[in-house]
Order: structure tokens, then sequence, then C-alpha cells
């Protein structure tokens, strides 16, 4: 996977908290293990006016004309609570999303984005409040995250946020936990090398 290092792109708002796994991508949906085809199911309840998915709601903020395009998505805290499941990181990605940005994150949906290269990043209510602003004045505001850096910047100012180091490194050489464990598969085979067989 390429590694990310700056995104630069605008912003979609979703003005909601506790935004769960089964609102991001629900149940029916998750019959298939490849990563791709989840896009069009993202947010399906609030996207479609009919089970189908044939009628777009024009009141959802995905939906709305300004809004075509962003690859950055704002919300609010506990983005991505309820279930463990990982197609909701990769409904996010295959849409065209590659940065979340939220007051919190759950844990587990929070390390899921880490494998599938989108940028989770907290920010405090207040420079959330300001991000919210600034999109609902001009929804074509154009954002730039710099992850080595470790700052959004947005409408003359920058903000900086936190991020593990491993995390950060996963995501600047665009590796999952197993990529990243191959890296030293050769120390790995010579460590098995060395094992007595009635061990082994």
């Amino acid at each position: 996977m390429p590694g990310i290092t700056i995104i630069k792109g605008k912003a979609a708002p979703l003005d909601r908290a506790n935004v769960d796994t089964d609102a991001i991508i629900p149940k029916q949906f998750l019959q298939k293990v490849e990563k791709t085809g989840f896009g069009v199911h993202l947010f399906h309840d609030w996207r479609y006016l009919d089970l189908e998915g044939t009628q777009p709601n024009p009141d959802f903020e995905l939906n709305k004309p300004e809004h075509a395009g962003a690859n950055i998505l704002l919300s609010r805290e506990n983005f991505g609570c309820g279930s463990s499941r990982e197609h909701a990181p990769w409904a996010i990605k295959d849409f065209g999303l590659d940065v979340v940005i939220a007051t919190s994150f759950a844990d587990i949906f929070y390390g899921n984005c880490m494998n599938n290269q989108i940028l989770p990043v907290k920010l405090t209510d207040s420079e959330m409040n300001e991000l919210f602003a600034l999109v609902a004045e001009d929804s074509q505001t154009q954002f730039e995250i710099d992850l080595p850096n470790q700052q959004v910047k947005a409408g003359g100012k920058a903000y900086s946020f936190e991020i593990n180091a491993f995390h950060k490194e996963l995501l600047v050489k665009g590796l999952d936990s197993i990529g990243y464990t191959l890296q030293f598969e050769q120390d790995i085979t010579a460590y098995e090398a060395k094992i007595p067989a009635w061990r082994a």
C-alpha cells in the first residue's frame, strides 16, 4: 500500500456523536471478505431513503453536491463504536475517504483504521467546532493533513494532533501489522533455525 505523508482535500461534515459501525456499514452487507465494493453501502441507512439503496437521501450530508469528492470526514466523539467489524474502515476507504477527524474513536476501530491506511485524527471539541464552522461557511475549504509534522491545516490555522509512533510508522510506510512483521522475516527465520528440534 502507498504510504501517507501529506493529504490534501476538502472535508465533509458528519456532525454526529457515537457513530457506530452498524451505521457505517450495516450487517446485511458483510458477506464479502474482499476489501472492495463496500463504499456504495457506507452509511447506507442514512444515505438512502429505500432499503435497496436506489433513492439517495438529499438531506444526508455526504449526498449534498457541495461535499462531492471530499476525502476527509469530520465527526464527533466515539466514532466507530459498536462491533469490531473491519468492514467499517473498508467501506470508508472504498468510498474515497482517507482521513477521519473526530474528538475520539473507539479503540478497535482506531486500530483497524491503521491497518487500512486511514488516518484517524483526534482533536478537541473546540477545535472540531472551528473546523465544522469553516466547512459550514465555505464547503470548498481546503485542508492539509501533515502526518510527519502531525498537523491539520485549514482556514489559515494549524491544529496539532497526537499519534502513537508505531501507528505513525505503519501509515507512513504503507504497512499493516502483518506487513510490519514481514520486515523482520529473515530475522524470524534465522531465530527459528536455531531452535532445537525437540523444542519445535
